[in-house]
């Protein structure tokens, strides 16, 4: 459950189906997966700083439209390692923004509109020149928001936390207009959602050939 594993482990798990583990130990967390099933890939979220964990393959995503901030480590600045950990890195992909030269080029593309009880499709241009309550608890709220309004929605902001524990009374706007919000955060409120809550779901689409020369190195482990 999001209260217990939290939610971005569910959803990688509902979207992908494989095991998943948390764990501050990345290297207890490697150790247990193996020993769980037919494991032969491990892919460890945030796995930069953790040198006990021993990999053969490190990629860097990059915010495209943050990009590094003040470019000093926390808490005077975002970055958690210094500028010159790139230069170790195999890949770099730079998610939204434009990619420089020697970065690979992530975008989101949305996958329509679900609703949360009944789990109706609609596109997300059936949303255009309506107004909306857009909830977003996610690092990057802003982000969320100007996808919606990409799309000629007119959004009302309500951003949270990352990884906000939502209550029934964070969304009770008392208004009847439809509230569209992420996967991330519609994870959470399904025991509580209402009949014109919606998620909306993003794909990543990436170059063919970054996907095949990836497949590649792992194949060549």
């Amino acid at each position: 459950s999001p209260p217990a594993g939290g939610d971005e482990p569910l959803l990688i798990h509902l979207r992908s189906g494989a095991p998943v583990v948390i764990g501050r130990d990345r290297v207890a967390a490697a150790e247990l997966l193996l020993g769980g099933g037919d494991v032969d890939v491990i892919l460890a979220d945030d796995g930069l700083q953790h040198y006990r964990l021993r990999r053969d393959i490190e990629i860097c995503v990059i915010d495209g439209a943050r990009r590094f901030g003040n470019r000093r480590l926390l808490p005077a600045g975002p970055l958690r390692e210094p500028l010159s950990r790139l230069e170790h890195v195999d890949f770099r992909v730079c998610n939204g923004g434009l990619a420089h030269a020697d970065e690979v080029q992530l975008h989101l593309r949305d996958d329509g509109a679900t609703a949360l009880l009944g789990g109706a499709q609609v596109a997300l241009e059936s949303f255009a020149h309506r107004r909306v309550h857009a909830v977003a608890g996610i690092g990057n709220p802003r982000r969320f928001f100007d996808s919606l309004r990409a799309c000629r929605i007119e959004t009302i902001e309500h951003a949270f936390s990352d990884h906000h524990a939502f209550q029934p009374g964070d969304l009770a706007f008392g208004d009847g207009l439809p509230v569209l919000m992420t996967e991330k955060d519609a994870i959470k409120c399904r025991a509580f959602a209402q009949a014109h809550w919606w998620q909306v779901a993003v794909q990543a689409q990436l170059p063919e050939r970054f996907l095949d020369t990836l497949a590649s190195r792992i194949r060549a482990l």
